[in-house]
């Protein structure tokens, strides 16, 4: 009587790897939805800096308007675009193993949060330039900041830990 091998008493299923892709959760078609939904709320944010701005030399309240737009697309969008994240974050053992990806979801947290207040500064009362300067405009800075260190990290996460890219020939 043989003793069986140690790879007929483990399971069919290949161990996880380095050279494996870590694939999203929260996908379409195989496609990972938080990268192509971030781009949306990122360039609002953005773009608040230019309406501040604008603003700030113009003193136009057409710009302060266009700000307050901006900030709320921003920021609803990003906490949309979060969920997304979070579904992979969460579900992912791989992912979850990442102190990148922990980098990453908490400068997302704090940028969101600080967006959506400079979003509820700006829609208090019927004048949105009102509370623009300066905290409405330090927040944006602030807001700015945050989204290149996390876009940074998650930029780690895709291209050097392979986080939602799949390796694998066509």
């Amino acid at each position: 009587m043989s003793a069986a091998s140690p790879s007929s008493r483990t399971s069919n299923a290949a161990p996880a790897s380095a050279d494996q892709p870590i694939l999203s959760r929260a996908a379409i078609a195989g496609h990972p939805l938080h990268p192509m939904l971030i781009h949306f709320p990122v360039a609002a944010l953005i773009g608040l800096l230019g309406t501040d701005a604008a603003w700030w030399w113009t003193q136009d309240p057409f710009w302060a308007r266009a700000g307050l737009w901006l900030a709320g697309v921003g920021a609803a969008g990003g906490w949309i675009a979060s969920v997304a994240g979070l579904i992979d974050l969460l579900s992912v053992a791989r992912i979850r193993r990442l102190v990148t990806a922990w980098g990453h979801a908490l400068l997302a947290v704090m940028m969101l949060s600080l967006a959506s207040m400079n979003w509820a500064l700006r829609w208090r009362g019927d004048d949105p330039a009102q509370w623009l300067w300066p905290w409405g405009a330090a927040i944006t800075g602030l807001t700015a900041l945050f989204i290149a260190l996390a876009a940074y990290l998650g930029g780690r996460l895709v291209y050097e830990k392979g986080v939602a890219v799949d390796l694998a020939p066509d």
